[in-house]
């Protein structure tokens, strides 16, 4: 399940410069806070970066190419569903946990 601002063939948000504005409780990650998310997902770059691991090979600032997260099995893309189309009460049904989250 992901935000309503999440375009899921992209893997980005439809409106990142207005995300806070429209999406409330949408997270900024800054380092602060990437130091208490403990469900950010071990392949975070942010949680990487602040656990001093850097950055993988396919991050695209490591790569140079936008493709290589999608390639490695990382995005998000096409494989979530917006939280538009479920009730709240649904979301706890709709975790899952990730390949590669165990890096």
């Amino acid at each position: 399940m992901s935000c309503r601002l999440l375009d899921t063939c992209t893997a980005r948000c439809k409106d990142y410069a207005g995300r806070l504005a429209e999406v409330p409780d949408c997270v900024q990650l800054t380092p602060e806070a990437v130091r208490t998310l403990r469900w950010l997902p071990m392949s975070c770059a942010y949680r990487r970066l602040e656990e001093g691991r850097g950055l993988a090979w396919w991050h695209p600032l490591v790569s140079g190419d936008p493709e290589t997260v999608h390639a490695a099995g990382i995005s998000v893309r096409d494989r979530t569903v917006s939280e538009e189309y479920f009730p709240v009460e649904a979301l706890e049904d709709r975790l899952v946990l990730w390949p590669n989250d165990d890096e």
